[in-house]
């Protein structure tokens, strides 16, 4: 028996540990793409955070930007930031001390947009060794250099592919996986795409999946490299190797929905989570198989938010914007049972530093709150803007960046939450 739990120990360990040797090479505390090093919103090697005093956390200093609602990065000195100026999508490196431009590249800007009247990116930067790859609100796949944002190729991968700009134009952030960039571009036979990371040239391309606004992630279980992508109206695994599928399972709604919120793993589950009656899932994966553990409409229902996992529960938002009807839960993974809600937190972004949440919601309020099944436990709150802050925020060495948008401007803030 010792050694059975002592095996089970290790495979867990193992399972928790590889998401991170996937990860896109990033430092202690850097934040080099969407959800952090691990694409769980997890903020990895940071200090503790304490509860700031009444006026609130120090702001390091703050610069316009344009419109957008594409979250900064931030790896070594720098905030990378990609944003829409005029009619170009901007790539811009900003110090990440002082707030200076250092340099920027930019790109011809062809979304119009339909639904929101917002025509910059939503996809958050990618830093990935020296180079950073951006995926625009049209469909177009840059790669720049770190050092000094060169333009290192391009590629129209929704002219090329006939991808759907949908709603809210393209909102899936890539992926890196098995040294190739993987896009849920929503094309012709291209529904997942593989481009080679140095030349941009395709690899492979395969399923006729729809694009969603759900950023995928990687992990290995169970001996194998999962890739896991939310398409429009399924979860779907694929070996990077040749983008053969690993498994599949249903997971959407036709009409006007969408599924934003990225798929979470950890250890041999996955948990996925959408709302418009979607609801959420876990399924226990295998090297080529799912099995669904629990299915449930109304514990989690995540419009484009994304819980985060701790200790064997989920702690994330429940909700959606436009019904204004947004809360705070956490929900016991194994079971799908709702511990509690916090019902004025409204929708929000949260990240996972140490045992304790930050929670950022769209309405410019920052909460501090402990990880705690048992309750909700506020520690500190702070109004840091009141602007709408869409964006999804970056934490790293202690300090949060944020970014709003209103009409064909907006702002990044930098906030000092640990030294």
């Amino acid at each position: 028996m010792s050694s059975d739990r002592n095996r089970r120990s290790t495979f867990f360990a193992i399972a928790l540990v590889l998401p991170l040797l996937l990860s896109q090479s990033a430092l202690a505390g850097e934040w080099p793409q969407i959800l952090g090093p691990t694409r769980n919103g997890i903020a990895q090697d940071e200090k503790p955070i304490e509860p700031w005093a009444a006026a609130g956390p120090k702001r390091v200093w703050s610069r316009e930007v344009g419109q957008g609602f594409a979250g900064p990065a931030v790896v070594g000195d720098r905030v990378i930031v990609f944003h829409r100026v005029d009619d170009s999508e901007r790539v811009e490196a900003i110090d990440r001390k002082t707030g200076r431009s250092l340099w920027h590249q930019e790109f011809e800007a062809s979304y119009r947009g339909t639904i929101n009247p917002d025509v910059g990116p939503r996809c958050v930067p990618l830093v990935h060794g020296d180079s950073i790859y951006v995926f625009g609100a049209a469909g177009d796949l840059h790669c720049v250099a770190l050092a000094d944002g060169k333009n290192r190729w391009s590629r129209a991968a929704y002219s090329d592919y006939r991808g759907d700009e949908g709603y809210f134009g393209a909102g899936a952030t890539p992926i890196v996986a098995d040294n190739k960039l993987l896009v849920n571009v929503g094309g012709d036979d291209a529904g997942l795409v593989a481009f080679d990371l140095k030349t941009g040239k395709t690899v492979w391309q395969v399923t006729d999946e729809a694009a969603s606004y759900s950023s995928p992630s990687v992990a290995r279980v169970a001996g194998q490299t999962h890739v896991v992508f939310i398409t429009r109206m399924n979860t779907v695994s694929i070996d990077p190797r040749d983008g053969s599928e690993r498994f599949r399972f249903p997971f959407g709604r036709s009409g006007p929905t969408v599924n934003a919120a990225t798929p979470l793993l950890w250890g041999d589950r996955l948990f996925v989570a959408s709302s418009y009656g979607v609801g959420a899932q876990l399924w226990q994966i295998g090297a080529s198989s799912a099995k669904r553990i629990w299915d449930k409409q109304e514990v989690m229902s995540s419009q484009y938010t994304t819980c985060v996992y701790r200790d064997g529960f989920l702690y994330g938002c429940h909700g959606r914007e436009d019904y204004q009807n947004g809360e705070l839960r956490c929900i016991d993974a194994k079971t799908g049972e709702v511990r509690w809600s916090f019902d004025r937190s409204g929708v929000a972004h949260v990240i996972l530093v140490g045992d304790r949440l930050l929670i950022v919601g769209i309405d410019g309020t920052l909460r501090l709150a402990q990880a705690d099944p048992g309750a909700f436990k506020e520690l500190a709150k702070a109004e840091l803007t009141s602007t709408t802050m869409r964006a999804l925020p970056a934490y790293s060495n202690g300090r949060l960046y944020i970014r709003t948008t209103a009409g064909e401007l907006g702002k990044l803030f930098c906030f000092q939450l640990a030294e």
